[in-house]
C-alpha cells in the first residue's frame, strides 16, 4: 500500500472506532518529521509537545491514547519520545504508521549529527559547541521545567494517591539520578490494588501481555568493527530504561570506560551535540557511530539503539488497546503514568545540575521559564537566541 492510499484508509488498529479519524497518515508523518526538525528540549519537552499539539490543539489523539502510550513507553526500554510517537503513529495506521512516524521522528536530527560528526573529524573538535551549550543547556532546562509543569497538572489532577506516587518517584529520579523501572511496575500494582483490586488471578492472560516486552537478545556481536558497534548499541537499546537521562551515564561506562572507544572530551562533545540538536537526545548514537566507523557505523549504531524501542513499542500495543479500558489495567497505568510524570519532574532537577552552573546560566533558564509561562514564544526562536547569547557570554565567563 502507498502511502498515498494509507492517508485515506486507516488499518485495523483504528478500526474499531466508530468515528472517522480525524487525521491522515501523511498529515502525522508530516507533523513528526516537523517535530524532529525543531522539536529542542529533550524528551520531556517532546512528550509535551505532542500532548500538546495532538491531544489539546489539534484533537487527533484521544487523551487515554495518550495516556497509554505514554506509560508503555515507560515501560519498555528505549529512548522515551522515540517510543511514544511510535506508538501514537500505531493508533490508528498500525505498523505502517508507527514505522513511517518513527522514521519521520529520528530521521532530521540522525542527518544532523551525521553532518556534525563529518566537521568533527574533518576539522578536528567542535570548540564552539561548548560555547552554544552553555546557554542552551539552561536555556533548555527552563523549557523542559515548564513542560513537567504543564504535564503535571495535566495528567496528575487532585487525587493524592497519584500524588503520593509522583513525589517518591520524583524524589528517587534526583537522588539516584536513574529511571528505574521496577518502580514504575510497583506504582501500577498499588494503584492497582488500591482502586480496582482483582476479584481471582489470572496468570495465563499476565503472561501474554507481558511475553511482547521480553528483551531482545544480543547475539553475532563480534564480526569487525561494525558487529562491534552493532552488538554494543543494540544491548544498549535493549536493556537501558528511561531517556537521555539513563542511557548516557549507560553509554559512558561502556564507551569509555570499558572499550576505550572515546576519550572522556569525544564522549561530552558526543552528548553536548545530541543537546543542542532537536529530536530524541539519543541520537547522540549516530554521532558516536561516525566518530566510530564513518557514516556506516553512523547508521548502525542508530538502527541499533531504536530498533528494540520500535519492535517493544509496536508488539505490546494491541494488548494495550485491546485490554486498557478495564478498571484493572486502567488502574494499573494510572500509577505507572504518575511515576513516569513524577520521574520526569525529577529528571529536570537532576539535568539542572549539569546546566545551570553559575549566575549566568541561573539567569537564562529563569529568564526562559519567565517567558514560556507567560508568553507563547516558539521554542526554536529560545533556542537560537541562547545560542546566540553563549557565544558572547561563554568567553567572558570561562575565559
Amino acid at each position: 500500500m502507498s502511502v498515498a492510499e494509507a492517508d485515506e484508509t486507516p488499518t485495523e488498529a483504528g478500526a474499531g472506532s466508530a468515528e472517522p479519524v480525524p487525521y491522515s497518515l501523511w498529515e502525522l508523518v508530516r507533523y513528526f518529521l516537523r517535530l524532529g526538525t525543531i522539536g529542542f528540549g529533550g524528551p520531556v519537552a517532546l512528550i509535551e509537545y505532542m500532548r500538546r499539539d495532538l491531544v489539546e490543539q489539534r484533537r487527533w489523539i484521544p487523551a487515554d491514547e495518550y495516556r497509554d502510550g505514554l506509560a508503555l513507553s515507560q515501560l519498555a526500554p528505549g529512548p522515551l519520545a522515540a517510543q511514544l510517537a511510535t506508538y501514537l503513529g500505531f493508533v490508528h495506521y498500525g505498523v505502517q504508521g508507527a514505522t513511517l512516524v518513527s522514521l519521520a521522528f529520528v530521521l532530521p536530527s540522525f542527518l544532523m549529527v551525521v553532518a556534525l560528526g563529518w566537521a568533527y573529524v574533518a576539522y578536528g573538535g567542535l570548540a564552539w559547541v561548548q560555547a552554544v551549550f552553555y546557554a542552551v543547556g539552561a536555556a533548555v532546562i527552563g523549557i523542559i521545567a515548564h513542560s513537567a509543569c504543564r504535564l503535571t497538572r495535566s495528567s496528575i489532577g487532585a487525587d493524592r494517591l497519584r500524588w503520593a506516587v509522583y513525589l517518591v518517584s520524583a524524589a528517587v529520579t534526583i537522588v539516584t539520578e536513574s529511571e528505574i523501572v521496577w518502580l514504575f511496575l510497583a506504582a501500577g500494582v498499588v494503584v492497582w490494588l488500591a482502586k480496582a483490586p482483582p476479584r481471582r488471578w489470572a496468570p495465563r492472560r499476565l503472561a501474554a501481555v507481558a511475553l511482547p516486552a521480553a528483551p531482545l537478545a544480543v547475539a553475532g556481536a563480534d564480526v569487525g568493527m561494525l558487529g562491534r558497534i552493532f552488538g554494543f548499541f543494540l544491548y544498549a537499546g535493549s536493556f537501558v530504561f528511561g531517556s537521555g537521562l539513563a542511557i548516557v551515564p549507560f553509554l559512558y561506562g561502556g564507551l569509555v570506560k570499558e572499550r576505550g572507544w572515546l576519550t572522556d572530551h569525544q564522549f561530552l562533545d558526543a552528548v553536548a551535540v545530541a543537546l543542542i540538536t532537536p529530536g530524541p537526545v539519543v541520537i547522540t548514537t549516530g554521532f558516536i557511530g561516525y566518530l566510530l566507523a564513518g557514516l556506516a557505523g553512523a547508521c548502525v549504531a542508530a538502527l541499533a539503539t531504536f530498533l528494540p524501542a520500535y519492535l517493544l513499542t509496536i508488539l505490546p500495543a494491541p494488548y494495550f488497546k485491546r485490554y486498557g479500558k478495564r478498571p484493572g489495567i486502567a488502574a494499573f497505568v494510572d500509577g505507572v503514568t504518575a511515576a513516569a510524570i513524577g520521574a520526569i519532574s525529577g529528571a529536570v532537577v537532576v539535568l539542572g545540575r549539569r546546566s545551570v552552573v553559575d549566575l549566568p546560566t541561573l539567569l537564562i533558564a529563569a529568564i526562559v521559564l519567565v517567558l514560556l509561562w507567560r508568553k507563547k514564544v516558539p521554542e526554536p526562536l529560545i533556542v537560537l537566541a541562547a545560542a546566540l547569547v553563549g557565544l558572547v557570554v561563554h568567553p567572558l565567563v570561562r575565559g
